[in-house]
């Protein structure tokens, strides 16, 4: 799409002044959010990224609608995937419930910020190197074999990795938090507070995330207004999010399977892309590969959107009869079952 800078200004003042409302509203005074006040917001958030869609089919046609569509749907199915980590490292660090909060919107701030240069550097790589649309789309079958493997299995040493561990023994440190301040006094000592630590985590693994995102969203569409409104939409909202499903993560078994498939599927759609643009004179003499199908929009779309809802409910209907059998979400036994062999 052509979008006049006013525009992308507009759109970005929109996004930053979401954040400072989420701030002042619900983050400034510390608390422990209810499913209410969480369902409410999450209702709100995905309401105003369908909204915002909608605008941009109605401004830019059919095909950008669909690719915004297309693209938020998998950054939101990778930001879901993405709690799963969040609350390994909350749980590692043994964050208050009602300090999760700000470390989140901390998280999401990041991670705009990540994005948002990964995003302009990517545009600018893909304009003059057309040769990267192989890259990304082998990088995308990495990913997806890494999400195969892993499923929705988290290393926990993930949140208290060794650069955390680093960063205790070089940041004087307090043992215990104090609020949701980032420093504290400790006999008469100045000390980062855990806090600290816990966004530094967060925002490494915000970094982190955003090579498998970019690369994917840029599998469905190359307007970089497209890619940026589509990861900003799907992080809003993501800290009442994290509130609302949190008991529901570990249910969300094959969560893991179904990215894998997504981000597969982006990555076959990424080396098509790359044949009809080819430029590599090792392949087909540096000539464009016409044969290669152009899979539509409308098509990623739908592929996307029923592979989540099958993961989705998949993971559900086996977690309930685990359940009921006495097994944990995952197939193993309960500490109550276990207790009793």
């Amino acid at each position: 799409m052509d979008v006049p800078l006013f525009v992308w200004l507009l759109t970005i003042a929109g996004i930053l002044a979401l954040l400072v409302f989420d701030f002042y509203s619900h983050v400034r005074t510390p608390h422990e959010p209810t499913i209410r006040e969480s369902a409410f917001w999450s209702a709100f958030y995905i309401a105003l990224a369908i909204l915002f869609g909608v605008g941009v089919w109605v401004f830019g046609g059919g095909q950008a609608g669909g690719e915004y569509f297309a693209g938020w749907l998998t950054e939101k199915a990778l930001s879901v995937d993405n709690l799963f980590v969040f609350l390994i490292i909350m749980t590692t660090f043994a964050v208050p419930k009602a300090f999760q909060q700000k470390v989140l919107l901390v998280g999401v701030a990041i991670a705009l910020i990540a994005r948002g240069g990964f995003i302009a550097a990517g545009v600018a790589i893909i304009d003059n190197f057309s040769w990267v649309f192989y890259l990304f789309g082998a990088l995308l079958f990495w990913l997806a074999w890494s999400q195969v493997k892993g499923g929705n299995e988290h290393d926990a040493s993930e949140g208290d990795s060794r650069l955390i561990r680093i960063l205790r023994r070089i940041i004087p440190t307090s043992k215990d938090y104090d609020g949701d301040r980032l420093t504290t006094r400790v006999d008469g000592k100045r000390l980062f507070t855990p806090m600290l630590l816990v966004m530094v985590s967060i925002g490494l693994t915000d970094v982190l995330f955003a090579l498998d995102s970019i690369p994917a969203i840029f599998g469905l569409t190359q307007d970089a207004f497209i890619v940026f409104t589509a990861n900003a939409f799907s992080l809003l909202g993501l800290r009442q999010l994290y509130f609302l499903i949190a008991g529901l993560l570990e249910k969300l078994i094959y969560l893991g399977q179904g990215l894998a498939v997504i981000l597969a599927f982006i990555g076959v759609k990424l080396v098509f892309h790359a044949m009809h643009v080819n430029e590599l004179p090792f392949i087909n003499g540096g000539q464009h590969i016409e044969w290669a199908p152009e899979i539509p929009i409308w098509f990623s779309l739908g592929f996307i959107l029923l592979t989540i809802t099958v993961a989705t409910i998949a993971s559900l209907v086996v977690s309930k009869k685990r359940q009921e059998r006495g097994l944990t979400p995952t197939g193993e036994p309960t500490t109550a079952e276990a207790d009793a062999k």
